[in-house]
């Protein structure tokens, strides 16, 4: 521990001074007694110097136990506060009696963080690895890990370690207790790396960005006794030090590299590789994945399945961090009554975004010159045509949540606040690793327009700067709108899918109305339906199809029957009245 933390012989008497009365409780009983005492006690500041030999009026004495000294730096010790220095109590915390002892003992804030990395035999052996082994190897005291959505930041850490020949502890700075602050966990965590003699990794340092005291946070963690590696969403920012740290960027796992993970919780015959290898996580977020799914596999008393593995990775990717306003109905190609040519579009899209992370492997396809390795789309059509229930099929079946922006909330009319807070959706959207998207998108990308005034100039740089910011999105985006003709045509060269969704035909029609009415139970046998009439006179869209469905079967509960022709009818007069338009002879 000395050689560690750079405690001197005087320092290591001081603290073994104060830790006696907890590695003896007679040494408790006997300083109660030079203290004037009829109990055990703590011993004093006064009484620890004079034990080591050091004089009370040495200045030294006092410099050994200041603030900035090693033992109350790294909080080896704590002097407890009172009205005469000399008199104050220290203690020595009970992780640091443990080390003392030759057994440590995690203390509570610590515990909570700690985190074990599984797989180390798959652990990633990429370059970013060996040139953070290189750094540790010359004895660089700070690191930063840049890590992206997916990546093996904490792995390549880890692995680099190991390549260093150097333990390391790993801990998780989101799982910090509530209350505790950002400076407290660090230093709960650096003194924990310390006292096992190991290196230090941080996971989650992108909090730093939006705490006030990551200045000094970073100065602690620059100063620390064992070799600290930072691993966060986010770039390194420089007004955290001057001095700038080594900077790694980790690479997302190889898609062998996942499925292995996978499998050692479930087999091929459960759940096939292809979907394994789609699904954007990290070694560890595979591990906690795959003991969930095992754990709730049992509870069922069935094997594992794709569906429980899509759920679970659902969880994982943000579910119930974002805004509210989504089902846990689980969506797929089957609900979606489209056209062959604009299914097979939304098709070969969620297979872009399933199959993502394996293409970008083989290299910077997405391009160079700090281009994003987002994929965006726009889908286009009028209201009710399936645009908005086809990007839940497609978050769904990557096994992703799908982050709806909410316009009224972003929009400002204040100059600047716009893009704050869209660049707070982008980041957001990174860091769960869902779907973005954008519904009614042409109010908020209208197209640029010659300036005439000030409120033309600073509405083209919100367009400007959204479409700077969709161009280095990492992330999965989807814009419905109902104008396409609104959108700025740069935003175009910019989708790599424009699928049109077109208002649905007879044939359309009429498998919409067949899939809506198997969901709401028994019919009228009495009153059947016509399903070839409906269909070829209500020329609606699917959502208006949906809501005289819904309708129907509300006036069929209250009938107390089934659905029948006369509730589809009276539905059907009512959509037609409340959309403002006339409805067919046909119907009346």
């Amino acid at each position: 521990m000395g050689a560690v933390f750079g405690l001197g012989d005087a320092e290591g008497d001081l603290l073994l001074a104060a830790a006696a009365p907890d590695l003896d409780p007679n040494f408790a009983r006997s300083f109660g007694l030079l203290l004037g005492a009829a109990s055990p006690q703590p011993a004093s500041v006064a009484l620890i110097l004079e034990l080591a030999g050091i004089p009370l009026l040495s200045g030294r004495g006092r410099a050994l136990l200041g603030q900035t000294g090693p033992l109350r730096r790294w909080g080896l010790l704590q002097v407890e506060p009172g009205a005469l220095n000399l008199s104050r109590s220290v203690v020595v915390g009970e992780d640091v009696v443990g080390a003392l002892v030759g057994h440590p003992v995690a203390e509570p804030i610590s515990q909570a963080m700690e985190i074990h990395v599984a797989g180390q035999d798959l652990l990633p052996a990429g370059p970013a690895a060996q040139q953070l082994a290189t750094a540790l190897d010359a004895a660089v005291g700070l690191c930063w890990v840049e890590d992206p959505a997916g990546a093996a930041g904490v792995s390549t850490s880890v692995a680099a370690f190991s390549r260093a020949e150097i333990a390391c502890t790993v801990f998780d700075l989101a799982l910090r207790p509530s209350g505790v602050g950002l400076m407290e966990a660090a230093l709960h965590a650096v003194r924990r790396a310390g006292l096992l003699a190991t290196g230090l990794v941080l996971a989650s340092a992108e909090l730093l960005t939006v705490d006030e005291t990551a200045s000094g946070v970073v100065a602690l963690l620059s100063a620390a006794p064992v070799p600290v590696v930072l691993v966060g969403r986010c770039r390194w920012n420089p007004n955290w030090r001057a001095e700038l740290p080594v900077v790694v960027r980790a690479s997302p796992l190889e898609p062998a590299q996942r499925i292995a993970l996978w499998r050692r919780h479930v087999s091929a015959d459960e759940v096939p590789a292809d979907l394994l290898a789609s699904y954007r996580l990290t070694p560890e977020q595979i591990a906690a994945a795959g003991r969930h799914v095992v754990a709730q596999a049992s509870l069922i008393a069935q094997p594992p399945d794709a569906a429980l593995v899509a759920e679970t990775v659902r969880l994982l990717g943000g579910a119930g961090r974002i805004r509210p306003g989504f089902g846990t109905t689980r969506t797929s190609y089957a609900d979606l009554q489209l056209p062959a040519d604009t299914l097979a579009s939304l098709h070969r899209l969620g297979a872009w975004v399933r199959l993502r992370d394996s293409v970008i492997s083989r290299g910077q396809v997405h391009g160079a010159g700090g281009k994003g390795t987002g994929i965006a789309a726009l889908f286009t059509g009028g209201p009710g045509t399936g645009k908005t229930l086809a990007a839940h099929v497609i978050a769904d079946t990557a096994g992703l949540d799908l982050m709806q922006v909410d316009l009224s909330g972003v929009i400002d009319k204040y100059i600047g606040e716009t893009e704050k807070n869209l660049e707070k959706v982008f980041a957001e959207a990174e860091s769960l690793n869902v779907v973005l998207f954008f519904d009614e998108a042409d109010a908020l990308f209208g197209s640029r327009s010659e300036v005439k005034d000030a409120k033309d100039r600073y509405a083209n740089q919100e367009v400007s700067y959204l479409l700077q910011r969709m161009e280095h999105f990492n992330g999965i985006t989807v814009l419905a709108t109902n104008l396409r003709g609104n959108l700025d045509a740069a935003f175009a060269r910019r989708m790599h899918f424009i699928v049109h969704f077109p208002d649905p035909d007879v044939p359309t029609r009429r498998s919409l109305l067949t899939q809506l009415l198997s969901r709401v139970g028994d019919l009228d046998q009495d009153d059947p339906i016509d399903l070839d009439h409906l269909a070829a006179t209500v020329e609606l869209a699917g959502g208006d199809l949906r809501n005289i469905v819904l309708a129907a079967a509300y006036d069929a509960a209250i009938d107390g029957t089934g659905v029948g022709a006369r509730h589809l009818l009276a539905a059907a007069l009512r959509e037609y009245a409340k959309l403002g338009r006339r409805a067919p002879a046909a119907l009346l």
